[in-house]
């Protein structure tokens, strides 16, 4: 079998920073150098770092189809990895890329389309960079309409109802997808909300969503969160919303690891 990572197992006793376990508790977010936590709804860079690692190995090319800030990219220039993302705003990608080239590699590609995930092209991307194909993809989408991240129309948290979300998830998951090396890894990081005093379990319908295009669910994996931008200094009201309504306080979200497996 073609070998996916840069890791050594003839000494993986060693290995004890590369986590292998489903559960991952991570107490701080890593906001060294380029990172920056202010952007709403950017994840962890732990995740995309544990994902590299297991998944790809240095010169691989990474995808990000919802690269907001930047933290998948700046992840993998730092670990040799070649790394493009795609995002619908233009002014948070040029930010992005100027941190991310704040500490720019050596010979590694870092860039950002400015496109619809959906429709986007992306064949410039194998012909801009004379590859192939991508060897792993990290979707991290908007999580609905729980933030709204622009006004624009094609904007997925501005999807109208949990339908057209779905569908519109699914256009980007095919249309990248489709540059992603066979047998090769992708990965969705997403959670669920609540709407309506019930909660609507959106991960697991995203993942349904990929399984559903054809992609080999490898491993679910739960990851827990203490505070997010939209909750910060509200752990009191959202305490006392819980026990007002029956609910319970989301302290979690998914990583789901699929294999494109699929002949087409």
């Amino acid at each position: 079998m073609k070998k996916i990572n840069d890791l050594d197992l003839s000494n993986w006793k060693e290995l004890t920073d590369v986590w292998t376990d489903t559960l991952w508790i991570i107490p701080n977010r890593d906001n060294s150098g380029a990172h920056s936590g202010y952007y709403h709804g950017n994840f962890v860079p732990q995740i995309p770092r544990q994902l590299l690692t297991r998944f790809t190995k240095q010169g691989d090319y990474v995808l990000d189809p919802f690269s907001g800030s930047g933290t998948t990219l700046i992840e993998s220039q730092r670990m040799g990895r070649n790394s493009i993302g795609i995002e619908l705003q233009q002014t948070v990608a040029a930010e992005a890329i100027e941190r991310i080239h704040s500490e720019s590699q050596p010979g590694i590609v870092a860039d950002t389309f400015v496109d619809d995930s959906r429709t986007f092209d992306t064949n410039r991307i194998l012909e801009t960079y004379k590859i192939q194909n991508v060897q792993f993809i990290i979707f991290h989408p908007p999580y609905w309409d729980i933030i709204k991240f622009s006004d624009d129309e094609n904007d997925l948290s501005n999807s109208k109802t949990l339908e057209s979300f779905l569908e519109n998830f699914r256009q980007a998951v095919h249309n990248t997808v489709a540059i992603l090396e066979k047998r090769r890894y992708c990965a969705l990081v997403i959670g669920d909300k609540y709407a309506n005093g019930q909660i609507v379990p959106l991960g697991f319908y995203c993942m349904q969503v990929m399984q559903r295009e054809g992609l080999t669910l490898k491993a679910v994996i739960v990851k827990n969160f203490e505070e997010t931008k939209g909750k910060s200094n509200q752990q009191a009201l959202w305490r006392r919303r819980a026990l007002q309504n029956g609910l319970y306080i989301f302290k979690h979200e998914y990583i789901f690891v699929f294999r494109k497996d699929m002949t087409k």
